[in-house]
Order: C-alpha cells, then sequence, then structure tokens
C-alpha cells in the first residue's frame, strides 16, 4: 500500500512543476513581463534545445542489452494498434481527421512516465521497477516521439503542397476567367487568336482535351468580349468522350502573327453535372475538389515524404536519440565513462527541460481566454483518451504477449499516467491543438493520482 512517505516524494516531485506554471502565468496574465512574440520563442527553445538535450541524457543512461523485451513488446503493439485504428478513422471515415488522430494519438499512448510515473510506480511497485519505467521513458524519446515528429511534419507538408497546388489550379482558373470576363481595356493585352484559319483553330481545340495540351482552360466559363474591339466567332464540336464542347473564338486587333495562339481559345465543357441540374459554379466546384483529391499521386506523396525527411534531418531531436542510443549502446558494450566535459555540457540544459516545458505551459494557458482553452467537452474527451483508452489497449497488448503478475500490473497503470509535456510543446510548435493538450496536462496531473490510486486497487494490489 502507499505510504505517506510514497505519497509525500510524489508530491516533491509534482509540486514544483505547477509552481513553475504558475509563475508562467503570472507573468504574462498579471505582470505583463512577456510578449505573446517573446513567449513563443520561450516554447521554440524548450521544443530545439531544452526537450532534445533532455532526451539524449536519459537514453544515455540506459543499457540496452537488458531490456525487458516482452514489457517494451506489450507497450510498441498498444501504440501501434491506437496509431492503425486513428489512421483508418482518418482515411476512411467522414468525420475523420489527420490532425486530429495526431491528437488523439497523442492524449492515449505518451503519459508523463518521466515525472509521474517513475517516482509514483516506484512506491507503489518497489524499487526493482525504476528500470522498466526507464526504458518507456527512453523508447519514448527514441522513437514515439520521432514518429510523433514526423507526423507533424507530414501534416504540414501536406497542408504546404496542397496549398500549393490549389493556388497555382486557383491561379490559372482566376487568370482565364479574368481574361475572359473583362481584361480587355488595356490597350494590346488581350486575349486572341491570330490569323483566319477557323477550322484549324477548332481542330486543334477538338483534339487538344486527349492530348492534354489545354486542360487549364477546360471548365471555364467564357463571357464574349466586346464586339466594337474584337471579331468573334464561335462553333461546337464533339471531343473524344461524346461531350459537346462549344467554342467562343475571337481575334483582337493587334495580333499580327499568323496561326493562333493556345491561350485564346477558352472551352465551356457540358459535363454530365449539368445534366443533373447543377449550376455552373457548382459543377466547377465538383470538378475543382475532384482535381484536387487526386493530385495526391504518387509522385506528390513522394514529395511530401522528401520533405519531411528533409526536415526530421534538420530536427535536433532526431539528432539527440540517435547520438543517445549510440552512445549507450558503446559505453555499455566497452565500458566507456563520458568525459566529464561532455556530461556537464549537455545537464547543464538538459536539467532545466522539464521546467522550461511546464513553463513553456503557463505562458500558453495566460494567452488563453480561459483557462480550459479547448471548452469542457473537448477536455472530457481528452481525458477519456488519456485514463480509459490508452489503459485498456494496453491491457490487452500486455496480456496478448504474455505478461503477468506485477509486470502486467504495472504496464497498465504507467498507461494511465497523466498526459506528457513533451507532445504538449510539440503541438504548440506546430500550431496543432496545443489548447487540448494543455488541458489534458493540466488536469492531467490533477485527477491522475486519485485515478492511478484506483487502478491500483482495482488490480488487486
Amino acid at each position: 500500500m502507499i505510504s505517506i512517505e510514497d505519497l509525500y516524494g510524489v508530491l516533491c516531485a509534482v509540486v514544483p512543476l505547477y509552481v513553475t506554471m504558475f509563475l508562467a502565468y503570472a507573468s504574462v496574465k498579471w505582470w505583463n513581463i512577456f510578449t505573446p512574440a517573446q513567449c513563443s520563442g520561450i516554447n521554440r527553445f524548450v521544443a530545439y534545445f531544452a526537450v532534445p538535450l533532455l532526451s539524449m541524457e536519459f537514453i544515455s543512461r540506459i543499457n540496452p542489452y537488458k531490456m525487458d523485451l516482452l514489457f517494451m513488446a506489450a507497450d510498441g503493439i498498444s501504440k501501434v494498434l491506437i496509431l492503425l485504428v486513428l489512421l483508418c478513422w482518418a482515411n476512411f471515415s467522414r468525420r475523420g481527421s489527420l490532425e486530429w488522430a495526431i491528437t488523439l494519438f497523442s492524449l492515449s499512448t505518451l503519459p508523463n512516465t518521466l515525472v509521474m510515473g517513475i517516482p509514483l510506480l516506484k512506491s507503489m511497485y518497489g524499487d526493482d521497477k525504476e528500470d522498466l519505467m526507464i526504458q518507456v521513458v527512453v523508447l519514448q524519446c527514441i522513437i514515439w516521439y520521432t514518429l510523433l515528429l514526423f507526423l507533424f511534419e507530414y501534416r504540414e507538408a501536406r497542408l504546404a503542397i496542397l496549398k500549393s497546388f490549389n493556388g497555382s489550379s486557383s491561379s490559372s482558373r482566376f487568370s482565364n476567367s479574368e481574361r475572359s470576363k473583362g481584361s480587355f481595356s488595356g490597350g494590346g493585352e488581350v486575349l486572341g487568336s491570330c490569323g483566319n484559319n477557323a477550322d484549324a483553330i477548332v481542330n486543334a481545340v477538338v483534339s487538344a482535351p486527349a492530348n492534354q495540351e489545354i486542360t487549364e482552360n477546360v471548365s471555364t466559363k467564357v463571357a464574349v468580349p466586346d464586339p466594337r474591339r474584337f471579331r468573334s466567332m464561335a462553333a461546337a464540336a464533339v471531343d473524344g468522350d461524346g461531350k459537346e464542347v462549344h467554342l467562343f473564338i475571337w481575334r483582337c486587333v493587334c495580333c499580327t502573327s499568323q496561326g493562333f495562339c493556345e491561350q485564346s481559345v477558352q472551352v465551356l465543357r457540358k459535363e454530365e453535372g449539368m445534366k443533373r441540374g447543377l449550376e455552373p459554379d457548382k459543377t466547377e466546384s465538383i470538378e475543382s475538389n475532384t482535381a484536387a483529391k487526386s493530385s495526391l499521386s504518387s509522385v506528390m506523396i513522394l514529395q511530401i515524404l522528401k520533405t519531411v525527411c528533409h526536415k526530421l534531418v534538420r530536427n535536433p531531436n532526431s539528432y539527440a536519440s540517435l547520438i543517445g542510443l549510440s552512445w549507450a549502446l558503446v559505453s555499455c558494450r566497452y565500458g566507456i565513462m563520458k568525459p566529464q566535459i561532455v556530461d556537464n555540457s549537455v545537464t547543464i540544459l538538459s536539467k532545466a527541460g522539464l521546467g522550461m516545458a511546464m513553463f513553456s505551459l503557463g505562458l500558453f494557458m495566460a494567452l488563453q481566454p480561459r483557462i480550459i482553452a479547448c471548452g469542457n467537452r473537448m477536455a472530457v474527451y481528452g481525458m477519456l483518451a488519456r485514463f480509459l483508452a490508452g489503459p485498456a489497449v494496453m491491457a490487452v497488448a500486455s496480456i496478448g504477449v504474455g505478461l503477468r503478475g506485477t509486470v502486467l500490473k504495472l504496464s497498465i497503470v504507467q498507461a494511465a499516467l497523466p498526459q506528457g509535456i513533451v507532445p504538449f510543446v510539440f503541438a504548440r510548435e506546430y500550431d496543432l491543438h496545443p489548447d487540448v493538450l494543455s488541458t489534458a496536462v493540466i488536469f492531467g496531473m490533477i485527477v491522475s493520482l486519485p485515478i492511478t490510486i484506483l487502478y491500483y486497487i482495482f488490480l488487486g494490489l
């Protein structure tokens, strides 16, 4: 049973974090010490310096050759199962989204094992279980935080590429529409087709859709230009799909060369949506959405992955995990001690990692209009994901791999710890639901102690 001394040890680990968070909150809310821009700079310092060095220090301490493989397998399987379910929901459900899949993955799989887990579970299950908690922390730093960063970067790259694609498409459609509707008053800057060979123009336009030579002119409405300044011709033909194509062809007085200009021909395609009674603008919207969805081809996915890998290579968290693991492998294999000058250079900032993370959390709270920034309903959903979904999946995975006895109980209870601080730092850095993560961290620490004790009692002491 948990003694008063054990409870005091947990409070000694948790209360200083709340003191740090309160000071940060007061410095913005009441004392006006930091501006929003300065708060953002502090969070960037935490994300790019304090957290990577903290991770590297913890990883370098472990002995990779003496890890509990069954316990690690249960932890990994539970997180993979949750991630697969969330990704399927994001891709195949109407209400699913990659953004919420990332946030729910953070909520349900990444507990605060370092601050709350080690002192609390050591008091519950003995000092010999501290190594298991450290192993969980190390795996979080090496695998799961890196995977979380990958998901964040993938989302950013995907949005950037889609925005670029949609922006260029919209620019093309806007340009065509403007040129066809009213961009004819600027002297010689007009659309026109040069020459007198109308039959050649019609034949070229009819054959062009099959060769995809004028795809950006398809589905563009055309307004007939001012007849006082242009001589226009109209023609109708049928393209390769059997759909009627209406062509408005005009010549401007400024064009002198023979032949025709590809940009001079505006095509209005009557799609099947028109037959169903849709308005022209709705038809264009449907076509635009279809083009946007189909744009995620293999080439675009490769471009997204290339962008993600490029950013991960530049992210210090990736190097921290790699360097820490490499040092742990070498030092445990050959008995090499870390040089004192190197150790001091790392710990001088790594010791500030947790404190600065909580300070960043307090700054974020102060910038919000209310403490529960995400709202009551989202806070309840976050608590359910943190304290019910995560432990339930962990229990299934642990039983599945064969864990029994104290180690099984330990695996379930550690999954019910409060929300980790590092995922909030990343969420704020990438601006993806930081309000939800901040609420989960704050109230998770408040309710986690009684919830963890309830799990401890329910599992049979």
